[in-house]
């Protein structure tokens, strides 16, 4: 699953699904139905957590 990898990284960088929201403008109840596999980013939103976290794309995938 995309989130994995993303979560991996929040993890590695000590950041929390809140700061997530606030650095990429995402609301974090999108944020959160992202990392309960509800819902898949859009590039468009994978785009802008690449961004915040300081990371490629190609991080994300699997």
């Amino acid at each position: 699953m995309l989130w994995n990898n993303v979560q991996k990284v929040l993890d590695d960088k000590s950041i929390s699904i809140y700061r997530l929201s606030k650095l990429t403008g995402i609301l974090d109840n999108t944020l959160y139905s992202y990392s309960r596999g509800v819902s898949e980013p859009s590039f468009t939103n994978m785009c802008k957590i690449a961004d915040a976290l300081d990371v490629s794309l190609d991080v994300f995938r699997e």
